[in-house]
């Protein structure tokens, strides 16, 4: 799909509680959550028409504006519902959303008290992340610079706009330097997750993945965690050391856009694109597209 002004698109939104034609969805210049970052919101994939895990990522959105300390000013099932009107809308079978909710305009001090709170859902076509072929290769991860801030430093289990700053830093460092993204560590020096998605290692048959005391535990993650529990594959949450990088054999990130994505290099260290981390990859396209175990195999080339 060609790069496109996000704001100049044919289409509707939902906002608040309206469908409205998408270059019509603004919010003005003072709305508090442009200044202060304290909009929360979520990334949804719809696959051949449906919209996976929708009631957990809406569950997460409440669950972060609760952090937050205001209230989505819409039930679930609104925003559950609103989320199949834009995407029907939209004519798309696959695609991504991005519901939202943020303080307005009512107050601009850093006491958002009195401020009204809105929540918008957009929908449109977003091919995978990162290309069969690319993820075949492996990703190339540099070590950022930034690190998780602890939980008593920042609403880290919010999905909040203002957490990914920092972000934004590290992955634009990144591909400047020719990598895919970056890994970045907590505020211990642990292994935490990449800028966008989290991180999975691989050794002796096993997956190790750290433990989400300071970042979002991903839905995909979790996800990934019960499809390898189901293939038989041992799963051991816990903290992990930078140094332990050089003994895992295999690595992959997950998350919504970036979905199992598996990696050959993190700084100075080197992975392969292993049995395990293809066995992630397409169980979780056969599960989210709705497919018989293995058909993402086969349709890659990569198996009989």
């Amino acid at each position: 799909m060609k790069e496109t002004d996000y704001a100049d698109r044919d289409g509707l939104i939902w906002f608040d509680g309206d469908m409205i034609p998408w270059r019509e969805a603004k919010v003005h210049m003072l709305t508090h959550a442009l200044h202060y970052g304290g909009a929360a919101f979520e990334g949804q994939r719809a696959y051949n028409g449906k919209i996976f895990k929708l009631e957990e990522h809406t569950d997460r959105l409440f669950k972060s504006a609760e952090i937050l300390d205001y209230t989505v000013p819409f039930t679930k099932q609104q925003i559950n519902d609103a989320c199949y009107e834009v995407l029907e809308a939209s004519g798309y079978a696959n695609a991504y959303l991005r519901p939202g909710a943020w303080r307005g305009t009512e107050m601009l001090g850093l006491a958002a008290r009195g401020a009204g709170v809105h929540a918008a859902i957009a929908c449109w076509e977003w091919p995978a992340y990162f290309s069969l072929e690319a993820r075949l290769k492996g990703l190339r991860l540099m070590m950022s610079q930034w690190r998780r801030p602890a939980p008593d430093m920042a609403p880290v289990h919010a999905k909040a706009s203002g957490l990914y700053q920092i972000c934004t830093h590290a992955k634009d460092k990144a591909e400047r330097m020719g990598y895919n993204d970056a890994l970045m560590l907590d505020y211990r020096g642990l292994v935490a997750e990449a800028t966008g998605a989290n991180v999975f290692f691989a050794k002796d048959g096993a997956l190790h993945t750290p433990t989400p005391d300071c970042f979002l535990d991903g839905i995909t993650r979790r996800t990934v965690i019960d499809l390898a529990r189901e293939h038989g594959i041992t799963v051991h949450e816990r903290a992990i050391e930078l140094d332990e990088l050089d003994g895992f054999e295999e690595c992959f990130l997950t998350g919504t856009a970036a979905e199992v994505s598996p990696v050959s290099e993190i700084g100075d260290y080197r992975f392969e694109v292993g049995d395990i981390a293809k066995t992630m990859m397409f169980a979780y396209t056969d599960l989210v597209q709705g497919t018989e175990p293995g058909t993402a195999l086969k349709a890659a080339g990569q198996g009989a």
